[in-house]
């Protein structure tokens, strides 16, 4: 495979690689990573609310995606935008639609597979405004450390869909190679590709996670896959110019392989943590106020670290004025601490927050 950095790659091999794919090292790979992910779908099951994962741990994902974009937003700010009414700062948006493009995306499932269309719907909600296959030139990437061209993908929007077309062929057609394997190949063939002017990094990592789904492998967006490649983000660059200017297909298969095992193994843990994290709240609301618990409340509570009052009556739990003493209560006992920001209150579970912000679990 030859290939010119600053030449627009437009020769890039069709799928499938011509090169062997599944060797002993990836089928080896491959037990261990689906180990774990069968082990976190377990995990979810075992939660009462599973609703709140799919709230939760897409934000976690949305801000780790946006980060190996060097968008850089927090947590807190994710969590503190997707409640309150008020504009977001660029970073924070953009993190944002990454959540509600992983979100549409799997609602698009039950109505078409994964194709290019879903990649432009994707990429849109991302960049908050139509995203369609670039068809202007001058798109190059370029290495952050020293500026050069590191790479030109192809040109010409006949090209790209023409390969659009042959990636979406490929990741639909029946196979023998394994899932993982699959969605390894179809990540490094996508951003190669490189479609739009802008978002292919975290189109492509929402793809990944729809394409698990579509599989069987992933029956909800819980997965903190960007986690795992931010954690090992100079690699995952290396990785994909080692197969477009060696052939090094087996080095990329790995490294995506990898970062599923790891990145399933450590949203276990904090799936684990969460389970446990609830037991305790709901011990504590039952022992501290009992009069107001309930089951509903509990998974307001968490939802996500920060509710309001109109949550609460939201979820039926009470009307405006008996919410608002709910709350007042929580933050008598210390569970929750009140903050005012602009014309609302935002109630902050905060023990709950440093969970969720934990790496360890």
């Amino acid at each position: 495979m030859t290939c010119n950095p600053d030449t627009p790659f437009s020769e890039l091999p069709l799928l499938p690689p011509v090169q062997e794919l599944e060797t002993v090292r990836v089928l080896k790979q491959c037990i261990r990573s689906r180990t774990e992910l069968a082990e976190l779908e377990q995990a979810g099951d075992f939660l009462p609310n599973k609703a709140l994962l799919i709230n939760v741990m897409p934000l976690l994902e949305a801000q780790a995606s946006s980060e190996i974009e060097n968008i850089v937003t927090t947590t807190d700010r994710l969590f503190r935008s997707s409640l309150l009414e008020q504009t977001p700062d660029p970073a924070t948006r953009e993190a944002l639609g990454y959540r509600a493009a992983l979100h549409e995306g799997f609602k698009g499932l039950a109505k078409r597979p994964v194709c290019t269309a879903t990649a432009e719907r994707v990429c849109s909600v991302i960049k908050s405004k139509e995203m369609t296959v670039r068809k202007l030139l001058g798109t190059a990437l370029g290495s952050e450390a020293t500026g050069k061209v590191v790479y030109t993908p192809p040109v010409g929007e006949g090209i790209l869909r023409d390969k659009l077309a042959n990636w979406e062929q490929f990741i639909n057609e029946p196979t023998e190679l394994d899932p993982l394997v699959v969605m390894a190949v179809a990540h490094y063939q996508f951003e190669a590709i490189h479609p739009f002017t802008d978002g292919n990094g975290r189109t492509g990592r929402v793809l990944n996670l729809l394409y698990l789904a579509q599989s069987g492998l992933l029956t909800t967006p819980i997965l903190y896959h960007s986690r795992g490649i931010v954690r090992r983000k100079s690699e995952y660059y290396e990785s994909l110019r080692a197969v477009t200017f060696q052939g090094d297909w087996e080095r990329w298969i790995l490294y995506m392989l990898e970062v599923v095992e790891e990145s399933a193994r450590w949203t276990n843990k904090k799936i684990r943590a969460i389970r446990e994290f609830r037991q305790r709240t709901k011990a504590e609301l039952k022992t501290k106020v009992p009069k107001i618990y309930s089951g509903e409340l509990l998974d307001v509570l968490l939802h996500q670290p920060y509710c309001r009052i109109i949550d609460l009556v939201n979820a039926g739990i009470a009307k405006r004025q008996a919410a608002a003493s709910y709350l007042k209560q929580l933050v008598e006992i210390g569970m929750l601490t009140e903050e005012k920001v602009g014309r609302e209150k935002l109630f902050i579970y905060n023990n709950y927050l440093q969970l969720l912000l934990r790496e360890d679990s």
